[in-house]
């Protein structure tokens, strides 16, 4: 089975075709960088990092676009309340996602563009639909001319122009020949950053961001175009729009994320119901966090909860349970085993994680049935198995992300328990058991949990 993908443009399954054999390219709208981000935020992050480990595991070449908007009204607004230049509101918050996104396992983008980098490409654009008559200039703004391509607009969110609201993007509707023309470009306003162009100075719209900056590192047509599933309308109809009106054939399949949820509301920071990722990395360890977002099927929506959060982190507990377990009967995995058929299937079947995590838990199941049985054959192939099935999903537990390695200070605090370990395993040969429960408090005071098993002592930081 090859991987089908739910296209929202032609809502089905459909088989995943890339434009180049071999190669797989993906854009996905990231960050407004007008605030913090919360977790509702970053789960598209982690569901587009699955989808993008099975593509490179599944043997494409894959790039991967994820944007950063860096302009647009929201920071503007932003930047007017507290009395700070927008570019200071962008850059903290453009950290705090970079940040959120890596702590959360999330791979490095391909490339990672902002759209304040890419105002030449924009200016293109608008020349090519205007030259096309599907845009004009009014009132020192440029205006998509939704009736010029009425024909086709509203075919991703299924709606008719007729039925349509008016876009609302700008104070002065009176420059637009229809309501529902959105625009390209906003003119000069007093404090706002500005940029030349042959219409006058001024800012890009949002939506003319996208497209610029997903067709000059993906190329006029590419393979995946994802998002929230908020954003179908108005910004990825815009996109579809502004984009194949100019003449390009832009994105082949188009994936949206489900939203999450705090009981009937999405979680958005105007309702004050955000859980900032920082907070929620107190709650749980990034990567029991990771399994949270990932556990449910990336089109489903997610309605948080605290007990929901904890039984996740548990159930992952178990898969990494086994793993550290295992790993102290074979020590070398084999990184090529097979991934089982089952796990495979499911993923290929719309990118069914929760499927594909049942099969994770079953595998973990059977390992710990040979681990007690002491079949060391049967442990090497399961341990094998469930580390690459986790590699996929960005949530193995031996990995530098998840084990610390990539700190500068990992392997000092590493050297220095492995002194205190010896020195309480010596306090215990000659018997000196008051010794060696100091060092065991001393440690556990330090935030280091010992566990003593046939293998030799165990030890973790805290959670």
């Amino acid at each position: 089975m090859s991987l089908h993908i739910y296209d929202t443009s032609t809502r089905a399954i459909r088989e995943f075709v890339p434009v180049e054999a071999g190669r797989a390219s993906i854009y996905l709208c990231g960050a407004t960088v007008q605030a913090p981000p919360h977790i509702g935020h970053i789960r598209s992050g982690v569901n587009f990092d699955v989808l993008r480990r099975w593509l490179a595991r599944s043997g494409y070449d894959v790039t991967f676009c994820r944007n950063v908007t860096d302009i647009d009204d929201k920071i503007i607004r932003v930047s007017a309340e507290e009395g700070v230049p927008w570019f200071v509101v962008a850059e903290r918050n453009q950290r705090a996602f970079t940040w959120a996104y890596d702590i959360l396992g999330c791979l490095p983008p391909t490339v990672e563009p902002r759209a304040t980098g890419h105002v030449p490409e924009m200016i293109t654009l608008m020349q090519r639909l205007i030259e096309r008559g599907h845009a004009y200039a009014s009132g020192g703004d440029v205006y998509f001319d939704v009736q010029s391509y009425a024909d086709r607009y509203g075919s991703l969110s299924n709606q008719k122009v007729e039925n349509m609201r008016p876009a609302a993007d700008t104070d002065d509707e009176s420059c637009k020949r229809d309501p529902r023309d959105f625009a390209l470009w906003k003119g000069e306003k007093p404090g706002e950053p500005t940029w030349p162009t042959p219409w006058g100075p001024g800012r890009p719209g949002w939506h003319l961001e996208c497209s610029a900056m997903a067709t000059k590192y993906l190329g006029p047509a590419f393979d995946i175009h994802g998002g929230g599933i908020d954003l179908i309308f108005p910004h990825h109809e815009n996109e579809i729009a502004q984009s194949q009106a100019a003449g390009d054939g832009f994105a082949r399949y188009w994936m949206h994320n489900g939203m999450l949820k705090i009981g009937a509301e999405k979680m958005s920071k105007s309702l004050g119901n955000s859980l900032l990722i920082p907070d929620m990395v107190q709650k749980v360890r990034p990567v029991e966090l990771r399994y949270y977002l990932a556990a449910p099927h990336y089109r489903s929506s997610i309605d948080y909860s605290e007990e929901a959060l904890q039984e996740a982190a548990a159930a992952y507990q178990r898969i990494e349970g086994f793993v550290t377990r295992a790993a102290e009967v074979i020590h070398d995995v084999d990184a090529d085993a097979p991934l089982p058929q089952a796990f495979a299937d499911a993923l290929d079947d719309d990118l069914g994680t929760p499927q594909a995590l049942a099969v994770v838990h079953e595998v973990v199941r059977e390992g710990n049935v040979a681990l007690s049985r002491g079949d060391k054959e049967a442990v090497a192939r399961l341990l094998a198995e469930t580390q690459n099935m986790l590699d996929v999903l960005g949530l193995d537990p031996r990995s530098p992300q998840w084990r610390g390695t990539g700190s500068d200070l990992s392997p000092v605090v590493d050297a220095l328990v492995a002194v205190a370990l010896e020195q309480r395993r010596a306090a215990r040969e000659r018997k000196d058991y008051a010794a060696a429960d100091a060092i065991r408090d001393q440690l556990s005071a330090a935030g280091i949990t010992v566990e003593d098993t046939p293998h030799g002592p165990r030890w973790e930081l805290s959670r």
